[in-house]
């Protein structure tokens, strides 16, 4: 018996996906009959993964999408499923990652007029009239399958939405009935179904572009996520080398440029204050990014000239959006900049690039001795700067690292100083819990890696550590999560107080953000999934204690949870 739902499994398997993270319910049983049949027929299907939580099933199929650009896919239960994901969802969508989801539909006859009609009480409860459009705001595409006959078909064309630019997730629905309808097998050319090329810079931008930054005295690139795909770094590094131009990242969401380069100029997140090299900027390309700069805060000159080059340039999806752009292109960054770098080979010699780069290369330097200051061992209480620093250094390079470090994310970002395109990741999105599950999907697409996930304590407790250590036991996927327990969230305090510095907030001694006492997050991962648990408030016990937790992830096989007590939130 060929069904929908087997139609379904082979257009996944055809369409390479290697996993379906699965949360299953009662609108499942064709699509739980077609995984046992083809397993018992020995036909090759996507890998089935148990997650017991739906966010985490989201997350697991973001985090191997980020590290291998492969869209993997998600199977919830119906309108209740779709929602415990929502979290996942904002993730997924801002940061623009493909993954396919497929939830089912409460069964729309009840007098047993098909197969798979209504025979629980729930499927009356979970009938809702809209279940779609819970998620439609924040997916590239959704439709219903309301027959087996095209199942194929619109798999495939829900993915070339989903790898098409700008990128994104895509949601597909079925009721049991349709689910269950036996049909021919269909055989289609995927040729036929390949995403929508890359888009290029229109005649004459590149030569625009290039001759602003090349005769510019301080000419700036600011970028947020250029490094989602790694091919588009080293065409930027080439470029920024070629011209003498100054980078600057802004929330950065991947390793966009090597931290060891003298072209780097840092990052900037939420700091109170105007950056200096946005500020002296006299032109500013801005690539890749939806918050290049905060305005209340730190801004380009009104003088400096912008250029603008994203695949959404208009920022389609977010009401309130301008940078008071000269120019702004819609193209594919990894193919712009090679029409950039293609017209620059053609200019010769620059004038005042040596100078540009002697400038650049002292605030980069300045920048690195300031960094070295901070990640000397703290007395008493281990800092942040000290604790990254620490993780660095054993790590290595080529490891990943997740960080979902919230108020720390500079730290983070500073400290870890990413060298290698696809080694570094946030979630791209603002709901928090990613880092967990993306630890899980990372190492399952890149086994042979040591995935590190640097979490807040708050954002820890949003992973849903539970499911998340009981996977990777499961599943075989050891990584190493460092809980930067500064007991509480630091976020809405520092956000209060930038509002009202000197308002009732400053001076109250409880802000009800505080976790005291704090759970006792390694033993909460060592109960659900065997996990290595320690905790660790010394500086002189740090090192020992991340030693010891990568030898348990890499040589015994089992995921590590390091509790690293910080100064507590109120005393920052």
């Amino acid at each position: 018996m060929y069904t929908a739902s087997t139609a379904l499994l082979d257009a996944m398997q055809e369409a390479g996906v290697s996993y379906i993270f699965a949360n299953l319910g009662s609108d499942h049983p064709a699509f739980v009959e077609a995984v046992a049949r083809a397993q018992a027929e020995g036909r090759p299907i996507p890998k089935m993964i148990t997650c017991p939580n739906e966010m985490v099933a989201l997350t697991a199929a973001q985090g191997h999408a980020q590290v291998s650009g492969v869209a993997q896919a998600v199977v919830v239960h119906v309108e209740c499923g779709t929602q415990a994901m929502a979290g996942a969802v904002h993730n997924v969508a801002k940061g623009r990652v493909p993954v396919l989801i497929f939830a089912g539909l409460s069964p729309f006859t009840q007098e047993g007029e098909m197969r798979g009609s209504r025979n629980e009480f729930i499927q009356w409860i979970q009938d809702v009239y809209d279940q779609r459009g819970i998620v439609r705001e924040y997916m590239k595409y959704n439709n219903e399958f309301r027959t087996g006959a095209n199942v194929k078909q619109l798999v495939h064309r829900s993915l070339q939405f989903a790898y098409s630019d700008p990128k994104g997730p895509v949601y597909l629905v079925g009721a049991r009935e349709v689910m269950e309808e036996e049909v021919e097998p269909v055989a289609l050319d995927l040729d036929r179904w390949k995403p929508i090329a890359p888009l290029a810079l229109p005649e004459g931008a590149a030569r625009q572009i290039v001759d602003a930054l090349a005769g510019a005295k301080r000419p700036l690139v600011v970028t947020s996520f250029v490094g989602r795909n790694p091919a588009a770094v080293q065409p930027l590094i080439d470029l920024c080398e070629a011209l003498g131009v100054g980078v600057l990242e802004s929330v950065p969401n991947a390793m966009n440029y090597p931290h060891d380069n003298a072209l780097y100029l840092g990052n900037q997140w939420n700091q109170p204050f105007q950056n200096p090299h946005l500020a002296e900027a006299d032109v500013v390309l801005v690539i890749d990014s939806d918050v290049p700069w905060i305005p209340t805060v730190s801004k380009p000159s009104e003088s400096a000239k912008i250029f603008h080059i994203d695949v959404d340039p208009l920022k389609e999806s977010i009401p309130l959006w301008y940078i008071k752009a000269h120019a702004s292109y819609q193209a594919d960054a990894a193919t712009a900049l090679a029409q950039l770098n293609a017209y620059a080979a053609t200019l010769g010699e620059i004038a005042g690039t040596a100078e540009r780069k002697a400038h650049y290369g002292a605030a980069h330097a300045a920048r690195a001795a300031a960094l070295a200051a901070a990640e000397v061992k703290p007395e008493g209480t281990i800092t942040s700067e000290y604790l990254v620093a620490c993780v660095r250094k054993a790590v290595g390079a080529d490891a990943i690292v997740l960080n979902e470090g919230i108020t720390n994310y500079p730290a983070i970002c500073d400290h870890i100083a990413p060298t290698k395109p696809g080694h570094f990741f946030n979630s791209g999105g603002g709901s928090l819990g990613w880092n967990g599950g993306a630890a899980i999907g990372a190492k399952m697409a890149a086994p042979d890696k040591t995935v590190v996930a640097l979490t807040g304590d708050g954002s820890y407790m949003f992973t849903v550590p539970s499911t998340v250590h009981w996977m990777a036991m499961r599943y075989e996927t050891p990584f190493l999560q460092v809980v930067f327990n500064n007991r509480g969230w630091k976020a809405p305090k520092y956000s209060a107080l930038a509002v009202h510095p000197d308002g009732f907030a400053s001076r109250a001694e409880d802000l009800n953000v505080a976790f005291d006492p704090p759970p006792d997050y390694s033993a909460i991962a060592a109960a659900a999934g065997g996990a290595y648990a320690r905790q660790v408030k010394d500086p002189d016990e740090l090192e020992a204690a991340i030693a010891e937790a990568l030898r348990m992830v890499r040589e015994e096989k089992r995921s590590a949870v390091l509790d690293v007590w910080l100064s507590h939130l109120k005393d920052s």
